[in-house]
């Protein structure tokens, strides 16, 4: 499995955990909601942080891979 997919699902797991827990809470509806668009907007912003990591390593490895290939067809002998 890859990594991006344990962490998404692990994502899920605390996600849907804490939703139920918000919703069996002994609070006011209005609190509740409340609490969950808190928490909502708290998984985005967490679940945007992870996503612009997870694309600069992605790129990185890219870059990577490109500079090795120019690197490589360098050195292979031209044939004319």
């Amino acid at each position: 499995m890859s990594t991006g997919k344990i962490l998404i699902g692990v994502l899920a797991g605390v996600a849907a955990g804490a939703l139920i827990g918000v919703l069996f809470a002994p609070d006011k509806g209005c609190e509740t909601r409340k609490k969950v668009a808190k928490y909502g907007k708290d998984l985005t912003d967490e679940l945007n942080e992870t996503l612009k990591v997870f694309m600069a390593d992605l790129s990185d490895k890219f870059e990577s891979v490109i500079k090795e290939a120019k690197e490589s067809a360098e050195k292979e002998p031209k044939e004319a």
